[in-house]
């Protein structure tokens, strides 16, 4: 593998950086046309026949324990419901039998921590998260925390805050491990679970609960994050690692070097005082190429890393699948960046870094006019970071690079950071849950990654541990109104409904057991 780079900056922008200076954006030379097939790992052989059938006797029960959880609010945001969530979880681990349960206190809201020893030869750490997003309940078809069954063309679905994202997940992993219990009064790994109540807030303080356990979960063989993975059609995608985020506020204020200090004044004064609200326009402008595309930081692109031979293994397999038409169409989006397809779209999403306005506001957004200079203007800016590049590293060049033109008083303040977590493909809990999988259905892509973020450097990086996000089931509404999770599908879906996710869940513990 051969990194190449090829500049798409402005010449204006160019020209405003010192010589030799521009941001160049990499690009990959495809060495290797060796194509990763999911159904080349043979299909999981085990049939557990009395477990399976425990789960579809107790099924209407294992229904009303996702309710009770998507009954109980948990939002991180605002504080609600978060110590009796964090209870509920606590109690619920007792009740299944584990020696070890408790809530555990910390800077921010707090963890819960469980064990269960099976006396068994393989230690497989859970990662959970209890909290969930904040709500609008105007926007919801159903109020958001009755946990309320709905028909939908897909079949019965649960819709509520927490359904799909992850509390639903979850509770159907908890469901899945008391239905072995209850038939064969163990399981068939040894448990260590470590929940967290902010993950909607950026993960904070997780590194702190994993701090308290550091020494005993590096006695895992892997961890694993119950989560749904097969779209509408009954597809299965599964992703090895995410991207890292720096997450920030920049804000520019009137002080010494010009602009109101105070409050807003009268817009007429512009004439002759400066302005905050151009002084974060333009320092912002500055960080790109002027359609935005290019990250004009020297240096933010030098840490990133090419495709490793297996993971090029992976794009070249997804490359085969992948509609990209079909996804710009569904976010409703025209054309990719520069018209890009395939291959190459899908490079640019794994590999590169973004740098992305969330949200920008200062002075009257109001009704009608109001002619005001403001005192301050603030953005939100996200840059998602691939593996290689850290935010601390990212932080300190944006800072630099802001200096360095003249923008000193523009101050960054950090609302949340991680780096990038990646897993082998050839790892055993990867191979394990690729072959449930099969045995369900086909595999129909494996990702790299995600280009979405998640603290799961805590285990790939800090614990060295491979990390598996995946599980049978379909929902949809994540972070929005409607959120879901399908409980019966529709008859001929390929999705998988309570009782196949539950079983499927059995059928993971033992794969990963070598059972």
């Amino acid at each position: 593998m051969r990194l190449m780079t090829c500049s798409r900056a402005s010449l204006a922008l160019t020209l405003l950086l010192p010589l030799g200076a521009a941001a160049e954006r990499p690009s990959f030379e495809v060495t290797s046309n060796e194509v990763f097939n999911p159904a080349s790992i043979a299909p999981y052989a085990g049939d557990h026949g009395d477990v399976y059938a425990r789960i579809d006797a107790d099924l209407a029960e294992h229904l009303g324990e996702l309710q009770r959880w998507v009954r109980q609010p948990s939002v991180s945001a605002q504080n609600e419901g978060i110590t009796e969530m964090a209870q509920m979880l606590r109690d619920d681990l007792e009740r299944l039998g584990f020696s070890e349960a408790r809530i555990v206190p910390g800077s921010g809201h707090p963890g819960v921590w469980g064990y269960y020893d099976a006396g068994a030869e393989t230690n497989l750490l859970l990662y959970m998260m209890y909290d969930v997003q904040p709500v609008n309940p105007g926007d919801w078809q159903v109020p958001p925390y009755a946990g309320e069954l709905v028909d939908t063309e897909l079949g019965t679905v649960l819709m509520a805050r927490g359904a799909m994202n992850q509390k639903g997940p979850q509770r159907a992993l908890l469901n899945a491990m008391q239905a072995i219990i209850d038939v064969t009064g163990t399981l068939p790994v040894n448990v260590m679970l470590l929940a967290e109540g902010e993950e909607e807030l950026g993960s904070p303080n997780y590194p702190e609960l994993v701090g308290k356990f550091e020494d005993r979960l590096r006695t895992a063989d892997a961890v694993f994050f119950p989560f749904n993975s097969q779209n509408a059609r009954g597809e299965i995608t599964m992703y090895l690692g995410v991207k890292g985020i720096l997450y920030m506020e920049m804000e520019a204020r009137g002080g010494p070097q010009g602009g109101p200090t105070e409050s807003e004044i009268h817009g007429s004064y512009k004439a002759i005082v400066d302005s905050p609200a151009w002084r974060l326009v333009q320092g912002l402008a500055s960080l790109t190429s002027d359609d935005g595309n290019t990250i004009m930081v020297p240096g933010y692109y030098d840490a990133v890393r090419p495709p490793t031979e297996s993971e090029m293994a992976l794009v070249n397999g997804i490359a085969g699948t992948w509609d990209g038409q079909a996804a710009a169409r569904q976010l409703g989006v025209a054309q990719w960046i520069d018209g890009l397809t395939g291959r190459d779209a899908i490079m640019e999403y794994l590999y590169m870094p973004t740098l992305n306005i969330d949200g920008i506001w200062s002075g009257y957004t109001g009704e009608g006019s109001k002619t005001i200079l403001p005192h301050v203007a603030t953005a939100k800016v996200d840059s998602r970071l691939p593996p290689g590049l850290h935010p601390d590293q990212a932080q300190a060049m944006i800072r630099r690079h802001l200096d360095d033109r003249g923008f000193t008083d523009i101050e960054i303040r950090r609302m949340g950071a991680y780096p990038a977590a990646q897993t082998s493909v050839d790892a055993p809990v990867v191979r394990a849950a690729i072959s449930v999988f099969n045995k369900y259905g086909t595999t129909r892509e494996v990702w790299p990654r995600l280009a979405g973020s998640a603290p799961f450097y805590q285990f790939t990086d800090r614990l060295g541990l491979p990390f598996v996000f995946a599980g049978l089931g379909h929902g949809g509404g994540v972070h929005g109104p409607d959120e879901f999770t399908v409980i019966y599908p529709a008859a001929g879906s390929g999705i998988a409904g309570l009782a196949d996710i539950e079983k499927g869940y059995v059928d993971f513990l033992y794969a990963l057991a070598g059972k």
